[in-house]
């Protein structure tokens, strides 16, 4: 009898006994395996928690471990019929590595999972389960880890209590895992980072809580930066997260966990799985918007069309034109009607482009042509030929956009020419009212925006079709005389030098490769001009080769300013952008990276959208930005000062001017330490800037979420 008991003794000692806990020990991780209740009874389930209890100072981690890690699995082996469910995941913590962070959790880990009995099996006998659970646990190195957790538990026909041993530790992991999904929420493009917007459904837990801090843990890796700063902000009816792209952020799952503290524990999680689509603006953005209705957007277009008579190469076309009305030839009613027509056959034909370009999906706004090179190098071209022809060096005719032409044959080609390239040199200029009213037309059904568009033509050529419509008004213009002569070539210099800036502009966005080419077109286009003016009286067949030679070196100049698009963008300083003023203010490269992590350490943060075929944006940093005065208004107040250069294609800071209501540069936004961002008048002085960084901030919630606990 001996053997046989001995035998006995050693098959008890390996069959797991009945019980609800099962435990195995590795060198840093305890893992049990725990039953809430036993017995269990058959057609029920019972809640089972995988507990990993971890050595100080190591971490096991998350679904999505974040930026490096591996998540625990488990493989189970059960009788047939009975099933485990998925691992219900408590929320984790932020656990920072160097530059990195990990998605994951400290000191304990309770992982939940449902099992489920099927109704036929026969009650009172014992259910045996394996579960071989892998984990990688991590400090300074990591080591991968598993341990084989066994159990035996006990069925009957009715279930029973709960084990009181475990009953803290399963309430303790309810409480952990996520609250029910959060409806409404919206993921969507913003400056070129992330919003995540979600409903006012969440408010009252917020608000009721007092938050100390609030971050959202993406469940699919490569949606967002885990290390990247996440500023929130609570409004009225929303809370908004800004997020930083990961590099799957168009394709992964826009889904996760939204943690909230209160600075003393964890208020709660819940479970976010968000809609991609367009985010809601701001508070103060959606107040701007909401003050603009169509009929005001078309007044302020029309305004902003008046006003851009004064800028420097539109004013030289108005200035020839009213002269032109002088001669007393006639016909003035039509040479103003002309011209209205030139300005919005530009004007209408460059909104339907816009349009067309915005619906098919490219980030592009208002002077968008100007980002093109090739376009840059043949207005510097068209620049050149008015010039020299304002001054006398060559003669155009009325075809061919005679400015100062009144003859009646010819005079309402000149005219409608006239008014074209009136709008085509007013297109990247923005003038004060233009900004609200072109951002708001464009969000508008397509027959409203254009009309927004045309009422900005119709400004441009008011005073002309004013003065043509109206001859009583012509009597306030001075009297004709040889000064006409002497003030149509004095304005030949401001399109020279329109032309010089185009080549500047050309420079900042292909380099000198690209002011080569511009240069040597217009070499050869002034080469060819002078040729025909020399011909234009010999005989015919010189006067044909004269021609010929014209029209070779016209082609000639446009093949070179197309050939500038083949260029490489030149690289620039980090730390100062190609278009920067004096060395007194420095700026930085503007993204949503550098102005969240202003807005983190409660800096003030002023930022310039400027571009350099913007002339309206050079005066104002002249005048207003680049000065000794503003540098020390800066300086004092700590401001970071970023600049977005738009002077290139940049869908970035598209967006983040549709976010502001405007479709074109220049853009200033002022963001005080704590309130919503101010939007600066377009048209900038040194007193405007200072008022706007002086003037008290209405406090909000906005924050900075680095810690969920």
């Amino acid at each position: 009898m001996g053997p046989a008991w001995a035998w006995l003794l050693t098959i008890l000692l390996i069959l797991p006994l009945p019980g609800s806990a099962s435990s195995v020990t590795t060198e840093h991780v305890t893992a049990r395996l725990i039953a809430e209740r036993t017995p269990i009874a058959p057609g029920a389930g019972v809640e089972l928690a995988v507990v990993l209890d971890i050595q100080p100072g190591w971490h096991t981690y998350w679904r999505n471990p974040g930026d490096s890690g591996e998540a625990p699995r488990i493989d189970w082996t059960l009788p047939e019929g009975v099933v485990a469910g998925a691992i219900r995941w408590p929320y984790p913590e932020l656990i920072r590595v160097g530059p990195l962070a990990n998605y994951g959790y400290s000191g304990r880990a309770v992982h939940l999972v449902e099992l489920s009995v099927p109704a036929d099996w026969p009650a009172g006998t014992p259910l045996d389960m394996r579960a071989e659970a892998h984990w990688l646990v991590c400090a300074e190195h990591c080591i991968p880890e598993s341990g084989l957790l066994e159990l035996r538990l006990r069925t009957a026909e009715a279930a029973g209590a709960a084990d009181p041993a475990w009953a803290d530790l399963f309430a303790d992991a309810r409480r952990a895992l996520p609250r029910d999904r959060l409806q409404g929420a919206l993921l969507g493009a913003h400056d070129d980072g992330l919003r995540l917007s979600i409903p006012g459904v969440l408010n009252p837990a917020i608000q009721d809580a007092e938050p100390a801090s609030v971050r959202f843990f993406a469940g699919s890796w490569g949606l967002i930066e885990h290390a990247a700063p996440q500023p929130w902000r609570i409004g009225a009816e929303r809370l908004e997260i800004d997020l930083t792209p990961g590099s799957l952020a168009a394709t992964a799952d826009p889904e996760g966990v939204l943690v909230i503290s209160d600075g003393d524990g964890a208020v709660g999680a819940f479970s976010v799985v968000a809609e991609r689509g367009d985010v809601a603006p701001s508070a103060a953005q959606a107040a701007e918007r909401d003050a603009l209705t169509w009929p005001l957007a078309l007044g302020l277009a029309l305004l902003g069309g008046l006003i851009l008579n004064l800028m420097p190469c539109v004013f030289p076309v108005l200035a020839i034109k009213a002269l032109s009305l002088l001669d007393g030839a006639g016909r003035h009613a039509l040479n103003g009607l002309a011209y209205t027509g030139g300005a919005l056959l530009f004007f209408g034909l460059l909104g339907a482009l816009l349009l067309a370009m915005r619906a098919g999906g490219a980030a592009v706004g208002w002077g968008f042509q100007l980002q093109y090179p090739p376009f840059v190098a043949v207005m510097a071209d068209v620049f050149l030929v008015i010039g020299l022809a304002l001054a006398g060096a060559v003669t155009l005719g009325g075809r061919l956009m005679a400015l100062g032409g009144g003859q009646t044959g010819r005079g309402l080609g000149g005219a409608f020419g006239a008014g074209a390239l009136a709008a085509l040199v007013a297109a990247p200029c923005t003038a004060p009212f233009m900004g609200a009213a072109l951002g708001y037309g464009l969000t508008l059904p397509w027959g409203q925006a254009l009309s927004v568009l045309l009422a900005l033509g119709l400004g441009l050529a008011l005073p002309f079709l004013a003065l043509s419509l109206f001859p009583a008004l012509v009597r306030w213009l001075p009297r004709p005389g040889p000064w006409m002569e002497t003030l149509k070539q004095a304005l030949a210099f401001p399109m020279l030098a329109a032309a010089a800036w185009l080549l500047w502009v050309l420079a900042v966005q292909t380099g000198p490769d690209g002011v080569a080419l511009g240069l040597t077109g217009m070499l050869l286009l002034a080469f060819g001009l002078w040729v025909r003016e020399r011909t234009l009286l010999s005989a015919p067949r010189r006067r044909q080769a004269g021609a010929v030679t014209a029209g070779a070196t016209i082609l000639a100049a446009l093949l070179l300013g197309v050939s500038t698009d083949e260029l490489d963008v030149p690289a620039r300083s980090p730390e100062e952008p190609a278009n920067a003023g004096r060395p007194t203010l420095r700026a930085q490269p503007y993204s949503a990276s550098r102005l969240a992590e202003a807005r983190a350490e409660g800096r003030p943060v002023l930022v310039n959208m400027t571009a350099a075929w913007c002339i309206t944006c050079l005066v104002n940093e002249r005048v207003a930005l680049s000065t000794a005065a503003t540098a020390a208004l800066l300086a004092k107040h700590q401001v970071r000062y970023l600049k977005g250069d738009w002077t290139n294609r940049d869908p970035a800071i598209t967006a983040y001017l549709a976010d502001f209501g405007r479709s074109g540069v220049p853009l200033y936004v002022y963001y005080p330490p704590q309130g919503e961002p101010r939007v600066l008048p377009q048209i900038l002085t040194a007193g405007s800037v200072r008022e706007t960084i002086e003037a008290p901030s209405t406090p909000v919630r906005n924050h900075q979420s680095d810690s969920p606990r």
